[in-house]
């Protein structure tokens, strides 16, 4: 590495040890995270761990590492673009544009699951592709760099989705690794709209896990220079939308009204013929009102944050996007139990049950256990409905014990 880095500084730009012909060193987890591991690498060793049950077990029950959200410097981007263009010499198996496509082709399908069915489901199937297909087409050789950059975006945005479906889950530690890579890959891919994208993930997983300061700078990061000015208006709706949770999380409404504001005119300026990339597919009115509330709520706007989830209800395809279906009613019903409607929160949680049937997703986990604490002071001295809830409620988690 101490060669490595002599090198780096002598000729003004990152070199790995590939291409020196020196084996790389045996990494560990927290060692996959840093910002100058070669990608190729950290994302080989990755899955290796992932796939493999036992080594995935000690991986995911890991600490959170707050240490790898402090972002790399400004001059790290550059020196990523240019380890991609080495890349694209390589002697490997020729890749085409067809390979693009399949990726894409997958990254969709697997997309659709996750948003219907959680990411409980498939996930390792994801992994298994990325690692293995997607991999070796990062290792070969290409006609052009255009070419090479498509294929990196595809890996990233792969990579992202493997990292977002174990966010989805619980799986913190191991979402964190797959966020680093895709945030390298994005880079090599000299692609700052899908740096910005993942940034935006990272942001809500902080946002989620209690770390609001830490979330903010992600997110502002999400939203900088050419991460938001070179997003599609539906993208820059939804790094923006984030990046006022993150606000409104930091006691700071008069941003958050802003940033909301200024989400809500990005997706409005959204349409149809816009030349926007497949993985943001899932974001539109509902998904904005549904982020929108919780920034109200965070906010202490309850009624506010009430209309907005119900907003998002009505504009929801329930069918296609059950799990975010089944977490904003769990998400409305606990508002409405904070103000005493205890019988209107259970039919709206009846409702978030109803939408569970077949998700497996740490977020409805937390959602169903959060509706039996709620309702616990209720159980000995209130209606039927407190009791079929709360036992709906248990019945959904001890399908994952």
């Amino acid at each position: 590495m101490l060669l490595c880095e002599a090198l780096s500084r002598k000729l003004g730009r990152m070199v790995t040890l590939d291409e020196i012909g020196l084996p790389a060193p045996p990494m560990s987890p927290e060692d996959m995270l840093g910002w100058q591991v070669d990608t190729l690498a950290a994302l080989t060793k990755l899955g290796r761990v992932d796939v493999d049950a036992e080594r995935r077990r000690v991986l995911s029950t890991a600490a959170y590492s707050l240490a790898a959200l402090a972002l790399p410097p400004k001059r790290w981007w550059s020196q990523m673009v240019e380890r991609g263009q080495v890349r694209g010499a390589a002697e490997g198996r020729t890749v085409g544009r067809g390979d693009v496509d399949t990726v894409h082709e997958m990254m969709s399908l697997f997309s659709h699951v996750d948003q219907r069915r959680g990411g409980g489901h498939a996930r390792l199937a994801v992994v298994q592709y990325l690692t293995s297909d997607v991999a070796s087409h990062l290792s070969g050789r290409y006609t052009d760099d255009v070419l090479r950059r498509d294929m990196f975006t595809a890996a990233s945005e792969l990579s992202y989705l493997a990292g977002w479906m174990a966010f989805d889950n619980g799986e913190h530690n191991v979402a964190q690794h797959y966020f680093n890579v895709a945030v390298k890959l994005a880079a090599e891919a000299d692609n700052p709209a899908l740096a910005g994208h993942v940034l935006r993930a990272m942001a809500h997983q902080a946002i989620d896990l209690g770390h609001q300061k830490r979330a903010l700078k992600l997110a502002s990061a999400s939203v900088d220079g050419e991460r938001y000015t070179a997003a599609s208006p539906r993208e820059r709706a939804l790094l923006g939308v984030v990046y006022a949770r993150a606000l409104a999380a930091n006691g700071e409404k008069q941003g958050a009204a802003r940033a909301l504001l200024r989400a809500e005119n990005d997706l409005a300026a959204a349409n149809s013929g816009d030349d926007e990339p497949g993985r943001v597919f899932f974001f539109g009115e509902a998904s904005l009102a549904h982020e929108t509330a919780c920034a109200l709520r965070d906010t202490g706007d309850l009624a506010g944050a009430t209309n907005q989830f119900r907003r998002s209800v009505k504009k929801r395809k329930a069918s296609t996007f059950a799990r975010t279906h089944a977490v904003t009613l769990g998400y409305m019903g606990a508002i409405q139990a904070r103000q005493g409607e205890i019988e209107e929160a259970c039919a709206t949680w009846s409702r978030s049950l109803d939408a569970m049937d077949g998700v497996r997703s740490g977020r409805t986990r937390q959602v169903a256990a959060e509706m039996r604490a709620a309702l616990s002071p209720y159980k000995r001295r209130s209606g039927r409905y407190v009791q079929d809830v709360d036992a709906r409620a248990k019945l959904y988690l001890s399908t994952f014990a």
